[in-house]
């Protein structure tokens, strides 16, 4: 599988397959295709794999298309103004990204979800106590809220993150809260209560507009219903 990710700031990864190859996408995710591309909706393996998605915000079912016949392409556009990433799958290298991210991958890549291991993590964090894994071998690609900023945290090292600007970290890190200090700062610094932070090792990315924040933005703009 070839691709290439072009536009902004609404991106769209455009792949290549040859005969034979599959990949794998949340149901409706597909923009535009060659003719010999074969679609089959799958539960990606039964009951469980179902619940799991319903669960990470997902669609229930999943998307594979095969090129046969011959070489095939298929795009797949993002859904909001922001970046494309295309991260490589691996057994030693395996990413948690945030819900509703994943967009398309190659066949061998598995998603599933991710609980939270501290609570706190889930609870205050942002993200929610379910999010996704991807794990297996093969090039997974996701949606960013915005620009992507990518960073490698060595062991032991950490970043503070506000609410809903992780997108994205390998699941060799570690996510937690750490409460505002101070009443005022609380009160009035305009960051919350709760902060995200993420130890190290590994990679993570950050996202310069969450979708929930766009929404924040643009409330004052929009006619109240009374």
């Amino acid at each position: 599988m070839q691709y290439k990710i072009e536009g902004t700031p609404m991106p769209v990864v455009v792949c290549t397959l040859e005969n034979g190859e599959t990949m794998i996408t949340e149901s409706g995710a597909m923009s535009w295709m060659t003719p010999n591309m074969k679609m089959e909706t799958t539960s990606g393996g039964g009951v469980g794999k179902v619940f799991s998605r319903m669960m990470s915000g997902e669609s229930l079912f999943l998307n594979r298309y095969t090129a046969q016949n011959g070489q095939g392409m298929i795009a797949f556009a993002s859904s909001f103004p922001g970046s494309m990433r295309a991260i490589n799958i691996s057994a030693n290298q395996g990413m948690i990204v945030q819900k509703s991210a994943f967009l398309a991958a190659e066949s061998g890549v598995q998603l599933s979800i991710a609980f939270q291991k501290k609570i706190g993590g889930g609870f205050f964090g942002g993200e929610g106590f379910i999010m996704q894994r991807l794990s297996g071998q093969g090039t997974a690609f996701i949606e960013i809220d915005g620009y992507a900023m990518e960073y490698l945290l060595q062991p032991g090292q950490s970043m503070i993150v506000d609410t809903g600007y992780l997108a994205a970290m390998s699941e060799t890190c570690t996510i937690d809260v750490q409460k505002v200090p101070g009443v005022k700062n609380m009160l009035f610094g305009g960051e919350g209560i709760f902060n995200t932070v993420v130890t190290g090792p590994g990679t993570i990315i950050l996202q310069t507009m969450p979708i929930n924040q766009m929404a924040a933005v643009l409330r004052p703009f929009f006619p109240s219903n009374s």
